[in-house]
């Protein structure tokens, strides 16, 4: 039996892969598909001779750098999990992940290893090393030691090649668990939807503990025999220098709105660029408006998450409708089906997105249970999501169930209210949540990012009236120089509910 992932990245090796560039970062390094090759053999020595044996994970919390791709695959080549942590996790928060998931193997970062290593040793991890963003580390030093020569373990499309844990938004975080059949199915099928050859150039800038910056972005590339310029993190002026060597960009929206205030973003810089790629978090159509009319180009939203990877897309060829996340892509199923009876609802009406196919994960890491409750009888995922089919069966996401406000027993979406506010003059962006109220259960309630001569509450509360049924118009309105949000863009809505969750308590 062959290891199907890394095999798979075998069979699409270019034709000379000494010559094709893999990556190429900002100070000039070059690395080659041999190299890549080459180096993730080497930490896969690396792990063996650490005792890491098929089924082990391999937990690592490191700052961005092209070695984090050789960990990975070597990861992958030596038949263990992998098992990558946000930087911005505390040592509180890794002592969970490292008690829960049991690695053979810890990489951290060097500056925080004198803080990490009792937290390991709690956790009974016997191996903790180290790599920092400039590539350099113990973990390192044992893959140039250990050669580059490794007989790939083999390892089937069922077995697991991470874990990501979810954000915990909702209570203790899960690890989802992702097979090598569930990494290698998407990548090529995303590879062929956005067209991907040899011959394009991505722009990384995303982080790389994320299944966006990961998988997505990276699977995707190497499938293809692409090539990628590895930016460290998010800098919109950095971004737009590299365009003219560049065909493809994948994005949070934060990357479009920090582009949007560069003067030189314009239809000649972009010029060079064949796609434009947004997710994780929603994309508001006035960006995407404001993106075509200055760029010409019409951003490509898609749809995932940590548990199914990417389950929808907008068209390559077609209309990329604003405020949807197109079809779904080959090979997976989704359905609509109301919340409390499972039953399919009518097009054009809301209700809980559920997605079948081979993207989806395997469940939940040690919670039989939970596992069990998110998956329905013929197989299908219960993804948390609401949402809405329309006539042309674009799918729209309206927001998370558990942001759904219940309140005087109506269900109110806040994706509707979200958007009229948007649209108000003056108004950057807001999130609307519903806070505990003693006569309505939830009362409707938004927080808005405005310009100073926009931050009046009762004008905005005005200029909702006639456009919502009353029980859907805020009964207040807060203002924030900004929305909290986590590493990939994404609005905490549950941060927002904790700070106000006494605003009506007298009354």
């Amino acid at each position: 039996m062959a290891n199907h992932l890394f095999d798979l990245i075998l069979a699409h090796l270019p034709p000379e892969p000494a010559s094709k560039t893999m990556l190429e970062t900002p100070d000039g390094l070059r690395i080659s598909y041999a190299d890549l090759v080459a180096r993730s053999g080497a930490y896969a020595s690396a792990l063996a001779a650490q005792g890491v044996k098929p089924g082990d994970r391999v937990a690592a919390q490191v700052e961005k750098s092209p070695e984090v791709i050789f960990l990975f695959l070597g990861a992958v080549r030596v038949g263990a999990v992998f098992l990558p942590l946000n930087t911005a996790y505390t040592d509180r928060e890794i002592a969970y992940f490292l008690g829960d998931a049991e690695p053979a193997v810890f990489v951290c970062d060097p500056a925080r290893e004198a803080a990490l290593a009792p937290v390991a040793k709690a956790a009974g991890v016997l191996t903790l090393l180290t790599l920092g963003s400039d590539g350099n580390g113990s973990m390192r030093d044992a893959a140039d030691a250990a050669g580059h020569g490794f007989e790939d373990i083999a390892r089937g499309s069922d077995d697991l090649a991470a874990i990501l844990y979810t954000s915990g938004t909702t209570g203790r975080s899960k690890g989802a668990m992702l097979s090598h059949g569930n990494l290698a199915s998407n990548a090529l099928t995303l590879a062929e939807a956005w067209r991907f050859t040899p011959e394009d150039v991505l722009i990384h800038a995303l982080p790389v503990f994320h299944t966006h910056g990961l998988f997505v972005a990276t699977n995707t590339v190497l499938i293809a025999g692409a090539s990628m310029l590895w930016l460290p993190k998010l800098d919109a002026g950095q971004i737009l220098s590299v365009m003219p060597r560049a065909t493809v960009m994948m994005g949070v929206p934060t990357f479009y709105t920090r582009l949007l205030k560069q003067p030189g973003l314009t239809r000649e810089a972009t010029a060079h660029m064949r796609l434009f790629i947004s997710g994780s978090a929603p994309l508001l159509a006035e960006t995407h408006r404001e993106w075509s009319a200055r760029t010409g180009h019409a951003i490509l939203e898609r749809y995932g998450m940590t548990e199914t990877n990417m389950s929808t897309s907008n068209p390559y060829e077609g209309d990329r409708i604003a405020g949807t996340v197109g079809f779904p892509l080959p090979d997976v199923a989704l359905r609509v089906v109301d919340p409390e009876t499972g039953a399919l609802v009518p097009d054009g009406d809301v209700g809980m997105i559920e997605v079948k196919g081979p993207n989806v994960f395997k469940g939940y890491w040690r919670m039989p249970e939970k596992t069990a409750a998110e998956f329905k009888a013929d197989g299908f995922f219960i993804t948390g999501d609401l949402g809405k089919v329309d006539a042309r069966g674009y799918v729209h996401i309206v927001g998370r169930g558990k942001d759904l406000i219940i309140t005087g027993g109506y269900n109110v979406y806040p994706k509707e209210i979200e958007t009229e506010i948007d649209g108000l003059p003056g108004i950057v962006e807001s999130a609307v949540i519903g806070l505990p109220h003693a006569d309505f259960g939830e009362g409707v309630t938004a927080v808005v990012v405005a310009s100073p001569e926009a931050r009046d509450e009762a004008a905005i509360l005005e200029a909702l009236e006639g456009r919502l049924a009353r029980f859907k118009q805020p009964k207040r309105v807060l203002f924030a120089d900004d929305l909290p949000r986590n590493a990939m863009g994404k609005v905490q809505k549950n941060l927002l509910r904790e700070t106000h969750a006494g605003l009506y308590r007298d009354g």
